[in-house]
């Protein structure tokens, strides 16, 4: 058995086992501005058999909810953000991953929460690409003005799009399955997911948003009822230029409901999640909700999916809650038993093409 099967089966029998001793980290590359932030190790170079495409292997569900960090390891590299400003992203790979084992990989964009860095946002994903097996890439990110209050600007969601093509750069032998592209995001991180899928429906296999927002001129007008009410409605001036009133048409194109029709048409199979206790991104009956029923009006058929529960904020955005179930539904991930009846989550199914 080849050392990364030997890998993918220790995986899915976990239990607690540490993965055999794998490749070393990749060579930083001062050329790419590439640096690693996860452990070295050695291992004997790989057959061409290797080489073949990555199939899920399956695990067990109870493996998804642990902490593994000992499966994964996590790459810096800079990239230059629109505007020419250089920011910096993170690369999660499962840690037998390397310039001699780079098999083409699945690819899950992670764009970060309001306000959160993507290190903080890495933290909600534990080691669950191990588990796939497939890359994850956090960018830092930009806005118009801000960065990490981005509220979907259009730059940022082009540099999202170019997201594959930048971590091939960056990691040398890595390879992207460039029909295995997938975006998934939270609060803020959400709200992006959804515009790049209206933006760029071509790149993409599938996405989840979760407890996302929709309507910034809603969001605005929100905000208030926030702790920090008054500094997000600043925020938001400076970054998207204006008011609701002053700035109509800048807070529509950062509104994934003004782009309903557009994700509609896209294909792209989304799983919009939202709860009826969501405190932060209030009213989401109005928000993620609203989208949804849009998105169905426009195209009965679409491959839309919702998940309504009654978790607060973003709780179920982590490797320990309800992402992994998220992973499922992609097809990211696959278990070897049946899956567990998520409590207070109701599922509205899609319909194909």
């Amino acid at each position: 058995m080849s050392e990364p099967a030997r890998a993918r089966r220790s995986v899915a029998v976990a239990a607690g086992l540490l993965l055999l001793t794998m490749a070393a980290v990749l060579v930083v590359s001062t050329r790419h501005g590439l640096t690693s932030v996860g452990r070295a190790s050695s291992a004997p170079a790989e057959p061409a058999s290797a080489l073949r495409a990555l199939v899920p292997f399956k695990v067990f569900y109870r493996d998804l909810l642990r902490t593994h960090p000992e499966l994964v390891r996590t790459l810096r590299f800079t990239y230059v953000a629109n505007g020419g400003r250089h920011r910096a992203a993170f690369l999660v790979l499962p840690r037998w991953y390397d310039r001699h084992r780079h098999p083409p990989i699945p690819l899950v964009i992670a764009p970060h929460g309001r306000g959160i860095s993507a290190r903080d946002n890495l933290r909600f994903w534990g080691a669950l690409p191990a588990f796939g097996p497939f890359a994850l890439v956090d960018p830092v990110g930009q806005g118009r003005r801000l960065t990490r209050y981005s509220w979907g600007w259009r730059g940022q969601i082009d540099d999202l799009a170019r997201m594959p093509r930048l971590v091939e750069q960056a990691v040398p032998g890595l390879r992207i399955d460039l029909s295995r592209i997938y975006a998934i995001g939270s609060s803020m991180g959400g709200q992006e997911t959804l515009l790049l899928v209206a933006r760029h429906p071509q790149l993409l296999a599938g996405a989840a948003a979760l407890d996302s927002d929709t309507d910034m001129a809603v969001r605005y007008y929100a905000f208030p009822a926030l702790r920090d009410g008054a500094r997000l409605q600043a925020l938001a001036r400076q970054e998207i230029g204006g008011t609701p009133t002053s700035a109509p048409r800048a807070y529509e194109l950062r509104s994934p409901v003004y782009w309903a029709r557009a994700i509609a048409k896209s294909g792209v199979p989304l799983h919009i999640w939202w709860s009826t206790r969501d405190r932060i991104v209030r009213d989401q009956v109005a928000e993620s909700g609203r989208l949804f029923r849009l998105i169905r009006a426009f195209r009965p058929r679409a491959p839309v999916s919702q998940y309504v529960g009654t978790w607060a904020h973003s709780h179920e955005f982590r490797a320990s809650a309800r992402l992994p179930l998220a992973l499922l539904e992609l097809g990211l991930i696959r278990l070897r038993e049946r899956i567990p009846r998520p409590d207070q989550i109701t599922r509205e199914p899609g319909h194909p093409g």
